[in-house]
């Protein structure tokens, strides 16, 4: 009950803030529990609004703040396919399937993508222990090249820092499809929501600073 009250607390918060502005993420949020996705022993730190180690992994499960922000710029909606890269610990993958198919029915569904084995079977305990593996396959690959079967998407996020905008996830989106990424150097980015257009006419939005881990991978560093 106590982490539920701080759930609800940090949502507020944010709300206050003006980073959380949707009822859809507002949901996606009160639903998921962050602490059934943080490392072992970073239970008690699971609704501060800061990033959390994965371990020896040299990943992390971002901030709170930014998750919300990027599912809010992302604007994922019920019956949409969604791409992530950069699976984590699965927490961003859980609040996708809570918002593409909140009620288990309604279509949606998750891909996401960790390059790192250890992480992938974390992220993969964690969301059958919530419910979500039934919404969510969690691959493990090279995020930079998608899903690895030219599957095209509604929407794509990638959780990592990439020095551009990796082609083939170009061309996994579908028309009116939104790809959500950190670009930039090592340690300072921006956060781009790029959209496709007309044939292969994409159009790109600056939505402001970030700080990401490196993706790695082919087109990646």
């Amino acid at each position: 009950m106590k982490l539920d009250l701080l759930r609800r607390g940090l949502a507020d918060n944010l709300a206050a803030e003006g980073i959380l502005q949707s009822e859809d993420v507002r949901r996606a949020f009160l639903k998921v529990p962050r602490e059934s996705f943080v490392w072992p022993g970073s239970l008690g730190q699971a609704y501060f609004d800061m990033p959390l180690s994965l371990g020896e992994t040299g990943q992390t499960i971002s901030a709170p703040h930014m998750v919300v922000i990027m599912l809010e710029a992302l604007k994922p909606k019920p019956g949409d396919v969604v791409l992530e890269v950069g699976t984590g610990s699965g927490y961003n993958a859980a609040l996708l399937a809570e918002m593409v198919c909140p009620d288990g029915r309604s279509g949606g569904r998750v891909v996401t993508v960790e390059r790192v084995p250890e992480l992938a079977d974390f992220a993969r305990s964690n969301l059958a222990k919530t419910g979500y593996s039934d919404r969510v396959q969690v691959i493990v690959g090279d995020g930079t090249l998608g899903d690895g079967a030219g599957t095209k998407f509604d929407g794509i996020m990638v959780t990592a820092a990439a020095p551009r905008i990796p082609a083939a996830l170009k061309r996994q989106l579908k028309p009116n499809g939104r790809l959500l990424i950190p670009v930039g150097h090592l340690g300072y980015q921006d956060l781009i929501r790029c959209t496709r257009k007309a044939g292969d006419r994409y159009e790109e939005e600056n939505l402001g600073g970030c700080i990401f881990v490196p993706l790695v991978g082919q087109d990646g560093y």
